[in-house]
């Protein structure tokens, strides 16, 4: 028995060091430190993906596409629920469009205090895409749910039938985003617009990068636009992009990750929280990362459970009640459901402990 003994206690000493197990055993995870609640809070259809989240008024909307798989599937409709609490949710829409499959819808709010969702509209014959155009919806207070999807009016520089006007960020009164544009021969390009009812848009520059593909833009305080710029190709790499006003001139880094369904928000204390498609694994899962934006580098903090089909979160960050919420797809359960993370606040600022 004591040799027994002996004999464990070299292999624990092995596995855990030093460290005394007690202490070892004791330890929370990252995942436990960070994270409250994982929920899983709709799974109606029979392919559910592609969230956005946001804050309107005193309710929280969440946005994603149903339909019968990725793609191309039945064509895809896009649902909006809404919570006061984060836990019980309702139906306020289901917006569809008849031959088009409607994706990868994004919440934002107008610069005069309304809600809109906009997506994109691809057309299908059998199993090939034909083209692509983008949606917009405002809500209705008056009716409590969405309008029909309008037609998002592009520049002639965006403009080749296969257009892709991916997320909106307004800042200062214009609605910006990139339209990627996604022939099914030829080069791919990105083109950046902007629009005053985020409905007809302008071109302001045409950006630079190699294969591009889903992004996503945020401003700091002084007006600096940064890109979160997904790729493809044969250097997958993700890119982070840089430019001051007006915005036609941009300096482009290459990440340390891959991306796929990029979103990232900034915190109070200044420290950007990356949300994407995580690779590293057997199978893909929805990671969450740190940002540098000077470097492009991305610095793990936790997957979430997920696993298979997943990824494309949303951000909420309340202070009030000390979480940032995150919304996000995955399969690891089963079929394609939304589910949402409640991540406390002070403990993601403690970066330096």
């Amino acid at each position: 028995m004591n040799a027994f003994r002996g004999f464990m206690m070299i292999v624990i000493t092995s596995i855990v060091g030093t460290q005394p197990l007690d202490k070892l055993l004791a330890q929370e995870t990252v995942l436990q430190t960070h994270v409250v609640t994982v929920e899983r809070i709709w799974n109606r259809a029979a392919h559910s993906a592609f969230t956005d989240i946001i804050r309107f008024e005193d309710d929280l909307y969440c946005t994603f596409r149903e339909g019968s798989g990725h793609i191309p599937g039945r064509n895809g409709l896009i649902r909006v629920i809404r919570s006061h609490d984060g836990m019980n949710w309702e139906s306020v829409a289901l917006l569809d469009e008849k031959h088009v499959d409607l994706r990868d819808p994004k919440l934002s709010m107008t610069s005069d205090g309304r809600l809109m969702v906009n997506s994109g509209a691809s057309f299908y014959h059998d199993t090939k895409r034909v083209g692509i155009e983008s949606r917009v919806a405002f809500y209705d207070p008056k009716n409590d749910t969405f309008r029909k999807p309008q037609k998002v009016i592009l520049p002639k520089e965006a403009n080749i039938g296969f257009d892709w006007l991916w997320r909106i960020t307004w800042h200062k009164g214009w609605a910006w985003g990139c339209v990627q544009q996604v022939p099914n021969t030829g080069d791919r390009a990105l083109q950046l617009v902007r629009s005053r009812d985020g409905i007809h848009f302008e071109h302001v520059a045409t950006l630079d990068v190699p294969f591009p593909s889903e992004t996503t833009l945020r401003f700091l305080a002084d007006d600096t636009m940064i890109a979160m710029i997904r790729r493809g190709g044969k250097e997958p790499y993700g890119w982070i992009g840089k430019a001051n006003p007006p915005y036609n001139d941009w300096k482009f880094t290459r990440s340390n990750k891959a991306f796929g369904g990029p979103n990232f928000v900034q915190l109070p204390n200044g420290m950007w929280l990356a949300g994407s498609r995580g690779y590293g694994g057997k199978t893909a899962t929805t990671a969450l990362w740190w940002l540098d934006i000077e470097t492009a580098k991305l610095t793990e903090l936790l997957e979430l459970p997920s696993g298979g089909d997943t990824s494309y979160p949303g951000f909420v960050i309340d202070q009030k009640n000390n979480r940032v919420l995150v919304s996000y797809y995955s399969s690891h359960e089963g079929k394609s459901a939304i589910y949402l993370a409640t991540l406390r606040l002070d403990v993601l600022q403690k970066v330096d402990e």
